[in-house]
């Protein structure tokens, strides 16, 4: 028995967040391989990120390094100075498997297993 439906939905648009942010879905690479980049960066000035990201070699330096610039212009784009942002939020979700299969001898089969990552980076202001 839902009640105040409309002030509740009201409320929550009201409280959605309003940091800048940028997401990239369905990357190619494994959430636990994209985690051990992102680790690195939470907390961190966006210049100092992007340093870090720069000189990481990690196959997801790429993708977070390109994503950190789509939130750094969508936080521009909001009239927001570049010198005063920092990485508040990033994470990297499970995405869905791709499952694929090798023939073996003997008529068998093994499955490889393709795992793809949602990464998501969230900005604010010091």
């Amino acid at each position: 028995m839902a009640t105040r439906i409309k002030e509740k939905a009201a409320a929550r648009k009201a409280n959605a967040d309003k940091r800048p942010h940028a997401t990239a879905k369905y990357v190619r690479v494994a959430p636990r391989k994209a985690k051990i980049v992102v680790d690195l960066i939470r907390g961190k000035q966006v210049d100092d990120a992007l340093a870090i990201l720069m000189y990481t070699p990690k196959s997801a330096s790429p993708v977070v390094e390109k994503l950190l610039n789509s939130a750094i212009a969508n936080a521009e784009n909001k009239d927001m100075d570049r010198s005063s942002l920092y990485v508040a939020e990033v994470y990297a979700n499970q995405g869905p498997t791709l499952k694929r299969y090798w023939a073996r001898s003997h008529g068998r089969a093994d499955m490889i297993k393709k795992h793809t990552s949602h990464i998501t980076i969230v900005l604010d202001q010091k």
